[in-house]
């Protein structure tokens, strides 16, 4: 008998992560492994104690995540199949007796209080904030430490804590979302869709005027739009940095296969972290110029000249 799939997430069970891999159809059938935090969930792949790891690696509110974007590059080997997108709401939860104006010392995930860090200035003025590892683990930490008054949790905490509602459906952004992608230890990229996202990262050669225009050329005069672009310090220098980018569309996909190929002429270093199916279904408008029968015309128009044939496009 075939041992089911793991897949390790950032835990424990109710987190935003947890609620990503519920998206999975096949992670249903698979065992769940929670840890404590994105490298540990990425060193589970890289070492095989896991197939899968699902991460967080990018609010609407807050943009990329660091310590994603980081593990991604300094990790071997490592492709994303899929992207999954969870709306982002909280509430204020306590144990019993707590009340709103009793809160001094609020438990939360870094990310989840910037988040909501308006809402909680305006309703609980003289808080301060204690660090807790997940959404979830704040609620948990609000229980078990006396010193802490209450949490910032995901919605629906009750359900599985004995805490109390103090205040629910919060956040300063009420369309804020927080997008998670699939990942696991190589293999081939996902089929193309039509509706495709690609990650990369890239590094620039040297610090000479324009490099960075040079790079976004590769993708600009192929007709590839970003809908990321971020960068993040290589840590070798100061001044030294690395980008991460999302290109639209997938590497099977002419434009976009030419201008990685560009970009890895120019490049000293290019991570193609995968191509996957986009979660919100997007499907982008391609200029005639760049769809895949222009660069395969193009590309038999050279060979026909090579060979002797007619130089008239």
């Amino acid at each position: 008998m075939t041992a089911p799939e793991r897949y390790s997430y950032l835990g424990p069970e109710g987190t935003f992560t947890w609620e990503a891999l519920r998206q999975v159809p096949a992670a249903s059938d698979g065992e769940w492994v929670s840890v404590s935090n994105v490298s540990e969930a990425l060193d589970d792949v890289v070492s095989g104690a896991s197939t899968y790891a699902m991460i967080a690696v990018e609010n609407s509110v807050e943009g990329g995540v660091s310590a994603t974007q980081d593990a991604l590059a300094e990790l071997p080997d490592l492709r994303i199949v899929g992207e999954y997108l969870v709306p982002v709401r909280f509430a204020v939860v306590a144990p019993t007796g707590v009340s709103l104006s009793d809160v001094t010392v609020l438990a939360a995930h870094p990310v989840a209080y910037a988040q909501c860090r308006k809402w909680l200035e305006q309703n609980i003025p003289h808080h301060s904030h204690s660090s807790s590892l997940s959404n979830v683990r704040a609620a948990e930490d609000a229980l078990s430490d006396p010193d802490i008054h209450a949490a910032l949790a995901p919605k629906g905490i009750s359900e599985r804590l004995d805490v109390e509602v103090l205040a629910d459906d919060i956040g300063d952004n009420p369309t804020a979302e927080t997008r998670f992608v699939l990942v696991r230890r190589g293999g081939a990229v996902p089929e193309r869709t039509g509706a495709d996202k690609t990650s990369i990262i890239a590094e620039l050669p040297d610090d000479a005027p324009g490099r960075l225009l040079e790079m976004l050329e590769q993708f600009a005069t192929r007709g590839v739009n970003m809908s990321l672009l971020e960068s993040r310090p290589i840590g070798d220098a100061m001044g030294r940095y690395r980008f991460v980018i999302d290109l639209d569309g997938h590497v099977h996909d002419e434009r976009v296969a030419d201008a990685l190929m560009g970009l890895r002429r120019f490049s000293p270093k290019v991570i193609f972290l995968g191509s996957y199916p986009r979660a919100n279904g997007h499907v982008p408008e391609v200029s005639p110029r760049y769809t895949d029968d222009a660069f395969i015309e193009a590309r038999e128009w050279i060979r026909d000249v090579a060979e002797g044939g007619s130089s008239q496009a």
